[in-house]
C-alpha cells in the first residue's frame, strides 16, 4: 500500500475508491474535529462478504439474507471501512459528508456528521479485531491528524449511548491512544 496521505480533496490515494451516493456537502466552514469508530459485519456476524459494500452503494438485495430485509432501505455510509486483512477502503472524500452517526451529539454539539470521519472496522461486539485492522487504522489515524485539526477519536456508542454499542468491548483502546 502506498504511503497514508489524504490529498486536498480528502481522497486516500492508499485506499481502494468505491463511490457512496450517501453523502453531501459538509456546512460551509465546518472543521473537521472527530473521528468516529464504528463496527459492521453483513450479514450480521459474517466477515469477508460484499454486504457493508453493497449496503455503503445502496445495492444490498433483500433476498440474499433476511436481515437485509430490515435495511436494505437505509441511506448510509461512512468514509471508510477496513476489512478483517487490514484492506482499506474509502467510500466517502473526507472533504463531504457522509452519513455514519445519525442522531448524534459530543460535547454538546449535536450532528456529528457536520464534523467527524467515519471508519468503519469490518467486525461486531463480539470478537476481538484483527492485528492486520490496528496496523491499518493507526496509520489512517495518523493520516487524518496530519490533514485535519482532529481534537478526539470516540466510538459511535461515545455519541449515541443507548442507541449503539459499537465499537463494542473488544475493541482496544489503548492501543490507538498511546
Amino acid at each position: 500500500m502506498s504511503a497514508f496521505r489524504i490529498a486536498a480533496d480528502g481522497i486516500m490515494p492508499a485506499a481502494r475508491q468505491i463511490a457512496s451516493p450517501n453523502c453531501d456537502a459538509r456546512p460551509a466552514g465546518m472543521a473537521v474535529e472527530l473521528v468516529v469508530i464504528h463496527n459492521i459485519s453483513l450479514p450480521p456476524g459474517e466477515f469477508g462478504g460484499d454486504g457493508v459494500i453493497q449496503l455503503f452503494t445502496n445495492s444490498l438485495d433483500p433476498n440474499e439474507h433476511s436481515y437485509y430485509q430490515e435495511i436494505h432501505q437505509l441511506k448510509v455510509s461512512s468514509h471508510f471501512f477496513i476489512r478483517r486483512d487490514g484492506v482499506l477502503i474509502q467510500f466517502v472524500p473526507c472533504a463531504q459528508r457522509a452519513w455514519h452517526a445519525g442522531v448524534s451529539q459530543w460535547r454538546g454539539r449535536e450532528r456529528c456528521n457536520d464534523f467527524s470521519i467515519g471508519i468503519e472496522l469490518e467486525g461486531d461486539d463480539h470478537w476481538p479485531f484483527e492485528e492486520a485492522q490496528y496496523a491499518t487504522l493507526e496509520k489512517l489515524l495518523a493520516a487524518l491528524k496530519a490533514a485535519y485539526p482532529i481534537t478526539d477519536v470516540v466510538g459511535h456508542s461515545d455519541i449515541a449511548p443507548g442507541r449503539k454499542t459499537d465499537p463494542g468491548a473488544f475493541f482496544d483502546w489503548m492501543r490507538i491512544r498511546s
